[in-house]
């Protein structure tokens, strides 16, 4: 098993939102439901049951209502714990930072289409002056203002651009990223939050005309989607990519940068440090950046399967957040008993579970009906989970065993049908043939880098699942 370095010194802790006064106003996530007079809410990612006093609950009331918080620590407080739990996001009218408080860096390397992104940033108001890093180009890029004589990777070349930033803020770009105007206003209010460390913008595939590139607009694995998060594992977003991302360069010197070390996988690695010490990472779709697809099918697939061999170290450094299902060890086994052909069994273990949660929840005001609900809910969208594990992470095991026998062929067919799912729900533009086609290569490729960088690492933790009970210590609080 590989060496794993050591973890650096834990970042400082940030001062309470309490102590700001930046006016603040609550969204509601779409998961919030609210039950037992507005004093149990429920929602958020990972999911929670949180249940309210009688006063709490009012002022959630005129929160959701449109309502600014005060600036009172008691209600600051309240409503930290809503934005932290995920169940609320925050809209800030203002915060301490202006774009000419943000550092751009951006690594390069034999990439000429870095003078797009570096046209973008030169606008009135904009960002302070872009910090360059030529990252052993062939060709020595004129003006960066870091040169590596030989490749050190995207973790080495953010590091050497942080480290000459003189703000107090760098926004990390990639040099096929273009921001969109307003790119920074939209994330900069976040930062009025001191415990908020990082905040990534929504990064889209650039239009085109290609089947690969109609794909990529609908299925890029750095477009995290149209919906606000906090970024941690088990989350709805559990990592944001360094193509565009924002941080507090307070931050990164407590962490000591990015792991030199990783070659794919250093942003995932950065982001759960950063969680792993109670800091925030927010993503914020409202703010929205451009890249460039792969040109080509080939390219694709090598990026894809470059991807899945972080899974393994990445699993070595933070253990069962890199797992590649997350369920509790009931709903384990009733899909387990599903996968060999015991339907009786797999209801059996459903049913006993959902008969049990109503008494776990019953003290925090929700009804029994309603945790019933929840527990066949958790069984039925694990589901899709191992749907995804078995055709993606698991493939070169499960696709085989389970092709050996029909029950396993109809399994096998229903998790391959997500994928017409997905597509009758996206109409992305591409042919249900090619869409197919192009998920389930997709799919291969990050499972056959996942498969590889195992057997590189000599470990198995990137293929295990992680058998998390819920409700655990988190998933039930009172405030």
């Amino acid at each position: 098993m590989s060496s794993v370095p050591a973890r650096p010194a834990p970042a400082p802790a940030a001062p309470e939102t309490a102590a700001t006064a930046v006016p603040l106003r609550l969204d509601p996530d779409p998961s919030l439901s609210r039950l037992s007079g507005g004093r149990t809410l429920l929602g958020g990612a990972p999911y929670r049951v949180l249940r309210l006093s009688a006063a709490g609950a009012r002022l959630v009331d005129g929160w959701l209502a449109g309502e600014p918080v005060p600036a009172r620590p008691g209600q600051r407080r309240l409503a930290d714990r809503l934005i932290t739990a995920g169940l609320v996001h925050p809209r800030y009218a203002a915060g301490p930072f202006t774009p000419a408080d943000v550092t751009p860096v951006v690594p390069v390397r034999d990439r000429p289409e870095v003078n797009s992104t570096l046209s973008a940033l030169r606008s009135p108001g904009g960002p302070a002056a872009a910090v360059v890093v030529d990252d052993g180009s062939r060709v020595p890029l004129p003006g960066a203002a870091v040169r590596h004589p030989v490749s050190r990777g995207p973790a080495a070349a953010r590091n050497s651009g942080w480290r000459l930033a003189g703000t107090e803020l760098v926004a990390f770009l990639d040099a096929d990223v273009v921001p969109e105007p307003g790119w920074l206003e939209a994330l900069l209010p976040h930062f009025a939050d001191p415990r908020v460390a990082a905040v990534a913008p929504r990064v889209r595939s650039r239009p085109g005309g290609s089947v690969l590139e109609r794909y990529e607009r609908e299925r890029s694995p750095l477009d995290l989607g149209p919906l606000p998060a906090v970024v941690r594992p088990g989350s709805r977003v559990s990592y944001v990519p360094t193509a565009a991302l924002v941080v507090r360069v307070s931050a990164l010197r407590a962490l000591d940068g990015f792991d030199e070390s990783l070659r794919y996988g250093e942003d995932v690695d950065l982001v759960w440090r950063l969680a792993a010490r109670d800091l925030l990472v927010r993503y914020e779709p409202g703010s929205e950046v451009r890249h460039a697809p792969r040109g080509r099918w080939s390219a694709w697939a090598r990026q894809r399967f470059d991807y899945g061999t972080s899974a393994a170290p990445l699993a070595l450094r933070h253990g069962p957040a890199a797992a590649p299902v997350r369920v509790s060890p009931w709903t384990l086994a009733c899909w387990g008993a599903v996968a060999a052909g015991r339907p009786a069994a797999a209801a059996g273990t459903a049913l006993i579970t959902a008969a049990l949660l109503p008494r776990k929840l019953h003290g925090v005001g929700v009804p029994a009906q309603e945790s019933v609900a929840l527990a066949l809910r958790g069984h039925w969208g694990a589901g899709r989970m191992f749907a995804d594990a078995v055709t993606r992470s698991w493939w070169p095991v499960a696709v085989p065993a389970l092709a050996a026998s029909r029950h396993g062929r109809l399994l096998l067919a229903a998790a391959w049908g997500r994928h017409v799912t997905d597509w009758r729900a996206a109409r992305p533009g591409v042919p249900l043939p090619g869409w197919v086609a192009a998920r389930i290569a997709d799919d291969l490729a990050y499972g056959a880098g996942v498969w590889w960088g195992a057997l590189r690492h000599r470990t198995l933790a990137p293929l295990l699942p992680d058998p998390s009970s819920w409700p655990g210590r988190d998933g039930v609080r009172q405030a």
